[in-house]
Order: C-alpha cells, then sequence, then structure tokens
C-alpha cells in the first residue's frame, strides 16, 4: 500500500503565501498605523492643550494673589517670579516659548490697592484649537 501525498499548490511540498495574501496582510498594517498615527497625533495636540490651560490658570492666580497681598498690580510677570509667586515663567507648549501677551488696566482688586497693572495673560499663538475651533490668544 502506497500513500500518494497532495498538495494544496499542485507542485511537490510547495507551501507559503501568495502574493495576494502578502499584499492583503501589509494593506491592512498599513491602515491601522495609519489611524494610530493619528490618534497620537490628537493626543499630543490635546496634551498641548492642557497644558496651556494649566499655565494661563496658575499665572492668573498668581498675578490676583499678588495684588491682594501687595496692594499693587505686577507690571510684569518678572515680578511674579521675583516675589516668589512663580518658579519661573512658563514656556508656552504651543509656541514653545516663554512669551506670553500680558493685559494691563486700571482696574483694582481692593480699596487698598494704590494702582493699576497686570490683570490678565493670554497665549501669543495665533494659531486656533483643532478641538474648541478659538484661537488660542483668546484664551
Amino acid at each position: 500500500m502506497t500513500l500518494r501525498r497532495t498538495s494544496r499548490s499542485g507542485s511537490d511540498g510547495a507551501r507559503g503565501f501568495t502574493m495576494i495574501e502578502l499584499m492583503v496582510v501589509i494593506a491592512i498594517i498599513l491602515v491601522l498605523v495609519g489611524i494610530a498615527a493619528a490618534r497620537y497625533e490628537q493626543s499630543v495636540v490635546r496634551a498641548r492643550e492642557a497644558v496651556l490651560k494649566q499655565d494661563l490658570q496658575t499665572m492668573r492666580s498668581a498675578i490676583q494673589q499678588y495684588t491682594l497681598d501687595k496692594q499693587q498690580a505686577p507690571q510684569s510677570l518678572d515680578d511674579l517670579v521675583a516675589a516668589g509667586y512663580l518658579s519661573q515663567i512658563p514656556v508656552d507648549p504651543v509656541t514653545r516659548t516663554a512669551d506670553w501677551h500680558a493685559d494691563f488696566d486700571d482696574f483694582v482688586l481692593s480699596p487698598d490697592q494704590t494702582s493699576g497693572g497686570m490683570t490678565d495673560v493670554h497665549a501669543t499663538a495665533s494659531a486656533v484649537s483643532p478641538f474648541d475651533h478659538t484661537p488660542y490668544s483668546s484664551w
């Protein structure tokens, strides 16, 4: 009794993937990598926006605290660093510079305050948030 060996491809013992199977697998991998890259980029932008919002909130809080403690508004962000309200001027995560737009006003927070000064701070980036659709400079 002899056993015959049969193969799917018709040749003696040749097995493997066809070119079409390999192309389908590579196409699927490329689609998945494309989706992952887009999601990664979105998460990086969201993280930068979160840091920007946190930095702005911290600087605004320091401006108010300085004004209430000293009875005088700071004249620059350097005043906040010199007085110890900030350890350093934060770097804008969007522009990657320490440049900020300061708003000055004669607005007083308490009756004992002698003069006006810096009342708010904004980002200098002219870019628009892809999620909020608002310019970063308006935050």
